[in-house]
């Protein structure tokens, strides 16, 4: 499946997934505000690693199989290094999985026939990931996971858990960090959201979890029913034992809490029973989980099997599959999101799944309804694997007469028209700049580094102005000086705080054009993009000119052919691309653009940006080089520097980059696992230099 794509499509495919997978991590490590469940998240992550295998070059440097959780960006909390990083585990979704594992663990060790794998297993308790250093037996600091690498400071939240000591009961090593999960249990998760009626309540007991250990007032996480529950280590000074389990058991005489489920298992059928058992009592257990960790037993060996970028070699989690109900669906409501995106879901009769009661559950998009064929008063099968949000997985009514469910074409928070794109399954508000729900991600992404950089406006602050109605629209922000006395009476901002922003802001009066485009959040406009359009059109009215020539050529193309013919809409995007004249810009960018200038919103909120701001001609500034006036192709997977960051060097030596190889290019930098590019340059007689000889052409160039 994966191999059936061609290269061009694989680099594009990842690049999503790079984004999406980073998107919903932040979602979930860092904001406690997931939007898909377990089971999807897995999905996404599978595909990638299934891309990344069938296309090696095409390995990013930002690949979600090289990370672990989210970096902690939007915490008050103070960030600290880990001293031994806190790694992520693979997933196993079947026993065939499991006994590959242990195959693969056989096969690094070398080991013989009838040398056993012995295993410990344990339950995957479904909690925040902390790691509690002592030394001397003394608690001395608790961090979060993070992004593995980097974690936040909770030590004084901690010390407020029963279940952590202070001090650890007898002789401990040095150092020793206890690793484990922070957890709400289910009875307690009930008692809190009951206590918290009226005010914002948790989705489920990780949630919770997570938002009580990371809070600013430490009292306030004295207040919440948090528990731990070790499963391993981090740095130690030295191991109190030669396995998994005695380790484990030396902790447990320390003090801290270990799951009274953690057995030795001499064989793999031995660890598979063990899942069973406790599988059947899953729904029983006071707390969440989902699924059970297997790890190789002997330390010796997990030293010798070492680990991948992201996970160790000698452990993996075995997931448990969803568990599932039957009831009614009462209504499907469309929910729109930051980014503009239509997400449908199901509002249901209460029941309970999993011994949690469920009353919504997602329905993906209108390509998923359109599967299940689901309408109100249908009777469905609801799934849930310890998830966020359950979803529907089957209509047993599905040849009942009732009439079908109709998906709306316009948005149902500003009204604007909602469409679906060539090659895509999500429909999307195309209000962006005037959609109330899509405004903060909007105006964060405007301010932003990579787009207009005005410091001092973070995303708390546009958040207050948000919610004080100062600002709606991009060019609000260069009226805030209007309210710079309103300003000086609010907590937290004094004289030089409000004249220091009102300052950066006025910087920006004469921004560069592509970063404003880019700014502006228009689908499928990126950084580059942007610069590439305006190197041939130069300004951004002149951008403007260019959607209207497209949403005419639309026209003309919808009445005289309709949109319904596939073959014609493909001559429509060929004449798109063309008219709009630049390489390696297609026609998804051309109708992007029509659909933004399309909403009169829009259009509205455009000119009333460039009444505030006058960008400059866009002028690319290029340096004499030995590559000036040549092409030049990148392929392979760059270590030191990003795709972007490549093409950008390029162009200030005046180059032209290329997206493939032909007769015309005169230069190819090849990273590692190179392919069919690098082939081809071989075979035309093209020279060819590593990303060393590229590091030397632009040093040489000054």
């Amino acid at each position: 499946m994966a191999k059936a794509l061609t290269e061009e499509q694989a680099e594009a495919r990842l690049a999503w997934l790079a984004g999406e997978i980073a998107r919903h991590n932040r979602l979930y490590h860092d904001q406690d505000a997931p939007e898909i469940s377990d089971a999807d998240y897995d999905a996404l992550v599978r595909e990638n690693n299934a891309l990344e295998a069938a296309w090696p070059a095409l390995v990013r440097t930002d690949s979600p199989a090289k990370l672990v959780g989210a970096p902690a960006t939007a915490s008050h909390l103070a960030k600290v290094a880990h001293a031994r990083a806190m790694l992520s585990l693979d997933n196993a979704f079947s026993d065939e999985e499991v006994a590959e594992f242990v195959t693969r663990v056989r096969r690094f060790l070398n080991l013989a026939a009838e040398e056993p794998v012995v295993l410990t297993a344990e339950p995957k308790i479904d909690g925040l990931s902390c790691s509690l250093r002592y030394e001397e037996g003394r608690l001395v600091r608790a961090l979060t996971r993070g992004d593995g690498a980097v974690g936040e400071d909770v030590t004084a939240n901690v010390r407020t858990i029963g279940d952590v000591p202070d001090t650890l009961n007898g002789k401990a090593p040095a150092v020793f960090e206890v690793r484990g999960e922070v957890y709400m249990a289910k009875a307690d998760f009930a008692a809190l959201n009951e206590a918290l009626a009226g005010e914002r309540v948790f989705a489920n007991p990780r949630n919770a979890a997570a938002g009580s250990l990371r809070q600013k007032d430490a009292e306030i996480t004295r207040t919440r029913p948090l528990r731990f529950l070790a499963h391993g280590w981090g740095e130690v000074s030295e191991e109190p034992g030669g396995t998994q389990y005695d380790v484990m058991k030396a902790i447990e005489a320390w003090g801290l809490p270990v799951s009274d489920r953690l057995v030795r298992c001499e064989t793999a059928e031995a660890a598979l029973a063990h899942y069973s058992s406790i599988e059947a009592v899953r729904a029983d257990l006071p707390f969440d989980i989902d699924g059970v960790v297997y790890k190789v037993d002997r330390l010796d060996w997990q030293k010798r099997l070492g680990q991948v970028s992201r996970s160790p070699r000698w452990a993996i989690a075995h997931k448990f599959p969803a568990e599932r109900a039957q009831t009614t669906l009462q209504a499907i409501d469309i929910q729109v999101g930051r980014t503009g995106k239509l997400t449908p879901v199901a509002r249901l009769e209460p029941v309970t799944v999993g011994g949690v009661v469920v009353s919504n559950a997602t329905l993906h998009n209108a390509d998923e309804i359109a599967r299940l064929g689901v309408r109100p008063g249908d009777r469905v099968v609801v799934q849930r694997a310890g998830d966020v949000i359950p979803q529907i997985v089957e209509n047993l009514t599905r040849d009942e007469e009732r009439p079908a469910f109709v998906y709306p074409t316009h948005c149902p928070v500003c009204g604007s028209e909602a469409v679906r794109e060539e090659g895509e399954v999500d429909i999307r508000c195309t209000g962006g700049l005037i959609c109330a729900v899509q405004r903060f991600e909007r105006l964060r992404h405007f301010v932003s580094r990579g787009a207009l950089d005005i410091e001092g406006l973070g995303e708390k602050t546009i958040d207050e102005f948000l919610a004080l109605g100062w600002i709606k629209e991009p060019a609000d922000i260069f009226r805030l000086a209007q309210h710079r006395d309103e300003l000086l009476t609010r907590e937290g901002w004094k004289e030089v705080s409000v004249d220091k922003l009102l300052a950066a802001i006025e910087t920006k009066r004469a921004p560069d054009a592509a970063r404003l485009l880019f700014g502006l959040g228009i689908r499928h406009v990126g950084i580059v993009t942007a610069r590439d359009l305006l190197r041939r059109y130069a300004t951004l009215p002149a951008i403007r000119a260019l959607a209207e020539e497209i949403i005419a050529l639309r026209k003309a193309s919808e009445a005289a052919i309709g949109e319904t013919e596939t073959r014609f809409r493909n001559r429509l995007d060929k004449a798109i691309a063309e008219h709009i004249g630049v390489e390696q810009v297609g026609a998804a960018v051309g109708h992007a653009l029509a659909d933004f200038f399309h909403e009169p919103h829009n259009v509205a909120a455009w000119d009333d940006l460039l009444a505030q701001v006058v960008p400059p001609p866009f002028v690319v500034e290029t340096r004499a080089s030995p590559v000036s006036g040549k092409t030049v192709v990148f392929t392979g997977k760059l270590e030191t520097m990003s795709r972007d960051e490549a093409k950008a060097q390029a162009e200030a030596l005046g180059a032209k980059v290329a997206g493939s190889v032909s007769k015309a290019t005169d230069l190819v930098i090849a990273g590692t696992d190179a392919g069919s590019k690098l082939k081809k340059a071989s075979e035309l007689g093209i020279e060819v230099t590593d990303e060393a000889g590229w590091a030397a052409i632009v040093a040489a160039a000054g």
